[in-house]
């Protein structure tokens, strides 16, 4: 053969497969691109001149090995798209006289030809867009953004180093295919359907078993702590027992409408039916990764939203004042401390409001229903059954909430923030409180608040009361018992420099006095800022690339399923099918099929929304009502672009079928 010959050979199938070529370079394209973005963001420097930088460089390094291992499942399974759709053509070059080795140097010059041009698109819309994205990441955090254009060296080799060994496995994958078919089956493969698949109602029922059981740890586990460990069992029971019903029970679900006469002999339900059933199996798997990719999309989108918009509020849970000081020191010493802040307050000429303070002690106990136990050996304990137990008497909450509560005796006010307690009496070191009342907030203490574990605020009657609650677990934890602490804090009338220049004052003034921490809500708010921008831009970022993934695979679904049921609709038309009754047939499959996974996608939403609202807890964010809005829009939003998806690939499909 001619110099050049397999190297024109392969620019041109290119060419004339732009159909299914062209969609699969724009997604190497921009998978490259995704890569060397975030892959360059993790070792920007810029990152770490910003505050919490360290978590942000953290963040970003997980998030391109993530986008790493979705390019590599992602790129194998829409390259097996295109070499189904190729297999006749190779078996034509085979029956022409190419031999398999001349067709894998045809398949490997146009992996060359793919691979630069997704090299050099990608990291050249990479370095284009690598400066846009470290903006945006600055614009979430609040940080202010250096000068100069960063282009690193190393993010480049790793983006060319890991997507060469990628084509060349993808490519080594279809000389495979090649290698393993025989020309008659390759001639036949691009239009080979499966058999008629039977209904497993074993693994249906294994499947129905699998997708309600994480559901249901989804629904009632209740303990923050093993919310953390059991979200991701539900999520692999939910995964497997998606792919299970996809799989085994939409075989069994279409062949019960077969079985219905009323509704199968119809001709748009008997032709989508039947061509259905004829391929559930690679339709099933197709259908289950767009189900999977829409749930990651929104799960990821609505959390990490719920979390920008609802900031003010977690930062407030987190920070009940500007200045908190946590003291644990003799009383005398805290006015001491008290009244030296209000000289330099009054010396920095800054307006003091909302000035509070309160007398607590909290310790760890173990739960058994309405019983709460304190054990020594687990004073420092994690496990599921581990409440905080935060105390402070009836004078200290009225004066701090202005409200004017009223307690008998043995009885208490209380309020649980991640974990209700739903018992009218309170039991602990043999005495019976009587809940008088459940309240909807709390005083404020931003330790406790930052604690994985659920923490009940109890209102205590009296100071006699709270002294005797401390006797009693100190006699049990002896040297791991808590003292008795104050809190003081207070708001400033002041912008964020000022703050943080008052901040400077209290600390080196107060340092010789020592017995306390300081946490002032300014510097926590670029704590948070960053650490929740970082998520969010992550979650937005893989978000684009997975909802890029999910048109893509709905896309190359609707060709192939379109090549596959061309000859069949030709069929009936030439027995007397109308194209009107061919086009309400093909609307009513596609309709079907394409719908499926956005309305069980929401169904998995739904399920999972009380173990995630449980997981936004943890991090402060208690507004589920915020997180529903976030969700309910997200899924609106996510519908309206999945309909829009709808429309142009019914029509691609409706042009390749009725040509």
């Amino acid at each position: 053969m001619k110099r050049g010959f397999f190297l024109k050979l392969a620019a041109g199938n290119i060419k004339k497969n732009g159909k299914t070529y062209i969609p699969y370079i724009l997604t190497c394209i921009m998978t490259v691109a995704m890569f060397y973005i975030v892959k360059s963001l993790s070792l920007n420097p810029g990152l770490d001149s910003m505050l919490g930088g360290n978590f942000l460089n953290t963040t970003m390094g997980l998030g391109s090995g993530v986008v790493a291992i979705f390019s590599f499942i992602f790129l194998f399974y829409t390259n097996s798209f295109l070499v189904k759709q190729r297999k006749k053509e190779f078996g034509v070059f085979n029956i022409l006289g190419m031999e398999r080795r001349h067709i894998a140097r045809v398949v490997g010059w146009e992996t060359v030809y793919v691979t630069l041009i997704s090299l050099a698109a990608g990291l050249g819309l990479g370095l284009a867009l690598d400066k846009v994205m470290f903006l945006v990441v600055a614009r979430i955090v609040g940080a202010e953004v250096p000068l100069g254009f960063f282009v690193s060296a190393e993010a480049i080799v790793y983006t060319i180093v890991f997507f060469l060994i990628l084509f060349i496995l993808i490519y080594l994958n279809s000389v495979r295919q090649i290698r393993a078919a025989d020309p008659i089956e390759l001639l036949r493969a691009g239009n080979v359907g499966e058999k008629e698949p039977k209904a497993n109602w074993l693994l249906t029922v294994w499947g129905i078993a699998t997708l309600g059981g994480g559901y249901y740890i989804a629904i009632t586990t209740r303990n923050p702590i093993a919310s953390v460990l059991m979200f991701f069992a539900a999520v692999v029971l939910v995964i497997v027992g998606t792919y299970l019903l996809f799989t085994s029970g939409s075989i069994a679900l279409l062949k019960m409408l077969r079985k219905n006469k009323r509704y199968y002999y119809r001709t748009r339900h008997f032709v989508s039916v039947s061509g259905m059933i004829y391929r559930m199996k690679q339709n099933a798997v197709g259908l289950a990764n767009i189900c999977i990719l829409s749930t990651m999309v929104l799960v990821m989108v609505s959390t990490t939203t719920s979390m920008m918009v609802g900031m003010e509020e977690i930062i407030r849970n987190r920070y009940p004042a500007d200045f908190v000081f946590y003291f644990d020191a003799e009383k005398e010493q805290v006015q001491e401390t008290a009244e030296a802040i209000h000289r330099l307050q009054e010396q920095s000429g800054l307006h003091m409001e909302k000035e509070w303070e309160y007398t607590y002690v909290a310790f760890q106990a173990i739960r058994e229903g309405d019983s709460y136990s304190v054990y020594r050996e687990r004073a420092r304990s994690v496990e599921d059954d581990t409440n905080s137990l935060f105390f402070v008497t009836l004078d200290d909450y009225n004066a701090v909430t202005g409200e004017q509560k009223q307690l008998g005796e043995g009885e208490i006010l209380i309020y649980s923030n991640r974990q209700a307690f739903d018992f009218p009496v309170l039991k602990i070191f043999g005495r019976e409180f009587r809940v008088a009342e459940k309240l909807d907030g709390f005083v404020g203490n931003g330790r406790y608040e930052s604690l994985m574990s659920a923490t009940h605020y109890i209102v205590v009657p009296d100071r006699e009361t709270l002294n005797e609650l401390y006797r009693e677990q100190e006699s049990i934890l002896t040297n791991l018992a808590s003292n008795i602490q104050w809190v003081y804090g207070f708001d400033l009338k002041a912008g964020e420099e000022e703050q943080e220049a008052f901040e400077g004052i209290l600390r080196q003034q107060l340092a010789s006095a020592g017995g306390f921490d300081l946490e002032t809500e300014v510097e926590g708010r670029v704590a948070f800022l960053e650490i929740d921008g970082g998520l969010f831009f992550i979650g937005l970022f893989l978000g684009i690339l997975f909802i890029m993934a999910t048109v893509l695979i709905i896309y190359y679904k609707q060709i192939s399923e379109g090549y596959d049921d061309k000859n069949r609709f030709e069929i009936m038309q030439k027995v007397g099918m109308s194209r009107i009754e061919v086009k309400a047939a093909i609307h009513s499959q596609v309709l079907t099929v394409f719908f499926l996974p956005l309305i069980v996608a929401g169904i998995h939403v739904a399920a999972a929304f009380p173990l995630i609202s449980r997981l936004l807890a943890m991090l402060n964010l208690y507004n589920v009502k915020l997180f529903a809005v976030c969700t309910v829009s997200c899924f609106l939003v996510f519908a309206v672009m999945y309909v829009l998806i709808y429309a142009l690939t019914a029509r691609t499909y409706y042009r390749i079928v009725s040509r």
